[in-house]
């Protein structure tokens, strides 16, 4: 392999037709059947032209084992991308019935429970951020990841064919470079956290302006237009210029991110930027980068419960804001309390709506957030946050115009929305009392249709969640981590005072001093 930076355009021409005779006896070689990992970017398209061109090539009696062609939706792609997708993969299916090519192509979608949107306004997920990143595995690696395990165990081994390259960043090349130790042959790598599988990847070595070399100079064979793609790419950055043939020092299109236009784990989401700025026929998008300006929110406590997800306090230690020599101990951010759940489920309703009404008409039918979505979120409010007062309907008829309808939950609520503003005026001047009564009342109406099994524990988890005001709920925090400081310490006097004082806290029957 010549060096990257020495490699011109005829020895690019030579590298592809050794990479076709590659692939061709790779593909011939055995029975296992590959998978392609397509996210219908310019690397993706890249390694499925190469290898629709190969095998293409073969007889047709030859042409025996399948090629799945994966693409996973997040249900929060960029619109403009998603459409863009949808429409190259029902070109794909038509050509290869035509072509009689062994290329099936499939959709996949994450699990329900997996969902951005589930996650993030159903249970409070805040806005993925570096450190706790809960949205990739969830909407694109375990998708992937299902499928492949289910070819697996159905051929018993599979090659995962992807367009990786080690020049996208010094990252990705440092996590090439180790799997390469393992190489069964030339590009083929074993794949540690698939069992039975192998990583393939034809064009690791290719620059960016190869890989748009190639997909300028050489036809689609599926029918799509791959200058389309480039408009695409080069439409989503800032300058809207994105030169072919560079040096490795020059910025090219390839730096435009294309993902979910919710995402927060980058500073901007410079596509959709320049996607607007580019072209005022896409102004419509601005609800969306609006939503998630709005959610990409550094310092969003808040907003979020002093408590995580599962009720209990947690402390961590930082550098203080006002004495940045000083660190301070303080509770970790939980999840969005009700009213910026509530907030961001109008946003999006009123995004959707918004859309519907200004994009073209080809994209006007865009759902933002499914009618299933909805139902799950829905649930999560119910019977996982005791909400009985079933907001959900309410703000989706006073947004949508119209009731919503949800076939999953058909029983009779014990209580509803006047029974919730009863319970809120009770309780106006104390909002861990509401909690805690709604939580009280909602888990014995649970427990009212089944076996009373269990609903004692339930009802003990209330009072260990929500029955203590945030202050007194922190302290408490506080006091054991200190207590458990002390016991490694070995500190006994210490350990008593703090076991004492806790045991005065939680019951008014304990010893009136340490001694007794």
């Amino acid at each position: 392999m010549l060096e990257l930076e020495n490699r011109g355009v005829s020895e690019l021409v030579d590298e592809i037709e050794r990479l076709n005779q590659e692939i061709q006896e790779l593909y011939c070689l055995d029975g296992i059947p590959w998978v392609l990992g397509v996210s219908w970017g310019k690397d993706s398209s890249c390694i499925l032209q190469l290898i629709w061109n190969a095998i293409a090539q073969l007889p047709v009696e030859q042409r025996t084992k399948p090629i799945h062609v994966i693409t996973t939706d997040t249900l929060v792609e960029n619109p403009i991308v998603s459409v863009w997708v949808n429409r190259s993969i029902e070109q794909l299916k038509t050509a290869a019935r035509q072509q009689q090519m062994p290329i099936q192509a499939h959709l996949l979608y994450p699990e329900l429970k997996e969902r951005f949107w589930p996650n993030l306004i159903g249970k409070g997920y805040p806005a993925p951020r570096m450190r706790f990143r809960w949205c990739t595995e969830r909407l694109k690696i375990n998708p992937a990841n299902r499928f492949i395990r289910n070819t697996v165990h159905t051929c018993g081994e599979v090659i995962l064919v992807l367009g990786m390259r080690k020049a996208e960043s010094n990252k990705r090349a440092t996590v090439m470079e180790k799997h390469e130790k393992g190489r069964v042959r030339d590009r083929l790598s074993p794949r540690p956290s698939l069992i039975n599988s192998l990583v393939y990847t034809p064009i690791e070595d290719w620059r960016t302006d190869e890989v748009w070399m190639y997909l300028m100079q050489f036809k689609n064979p599926w029918g799509g237009n791959n200058q389309d793609l480039f408009s695409l790419y080069r439409g989503a950055t800032a300058d809207n210029e994105c030169p072919l043939v560079v040096d490795t020092s020059t910025p090219s299109c390839g730096d435009s991110r294309f993902g979910c236009w919710v995402c927060t784990l980058v500073s901007k989401d410079k596509s959709m930027e320049a996607m607007i700025q580019n072209d005022e026929d896409k102004e419509w998008l601005q609800p969306l980068l609006d939503i998630r300006n709005e959610l990409d929110i550094h310092d969003d406590r808040d907003k979020r419960d002093f408590r995580r997800i599962y009720g209990r306090v947690e402390l961590f230690e930082r550098k203080s804001k006002e004495d940045k020599e000083t660190t301070e101990i303080v509770p970790i951010p939980g999840p969005y309390t009700k009213f910026w759940r509530e907030h961001w489920l109008r946003r999006v309703l009123e995004a959707q709506v918004q859309i519907q009404q200004t994009a073209p008409p080809d994209m006007q039918d865009i759902t933002l957030i499914t009618d299933e979505e909805l139902g799950e979120i829905r649930r999560i409010w119910l019977e996982e946050k005791h909400e009985f007062d079933d907001s959900l309907p309410r703000i989706y008829e006073e947004v949508m115009g119209k009731p919503f309808k949800d076939t999953r939950i058909q029983e009779k609520k014990l209580l509803g929305g006047d029974e919730w503003s009863i319970l809120e005026e009770i309780c106006s001047d104390d909002a861990m009392h509401l909690e805690l009564m709604a939580k009280l009342l909602d888990t014995e109406r649970q427990h009212a249709t089944k076996s009373r099994r269990g609903v004692f524990e339930n009802l003990e988890k209330c009072f260990d969640s929500s029955s203590r005001s945030k202050e007194e709920a922190i302290a408490i925090a506080h006091e054991k981590r200190d207590l458990k400081d002390a016991v490694k310490e070995g500190n006994v006097e210490k350990v008593k005072q703090l076991t004492w004082a806790q045991m005065k806290f939680q019951n008014d029957e304990a010893p009136d001093t340490i001694e007794e």
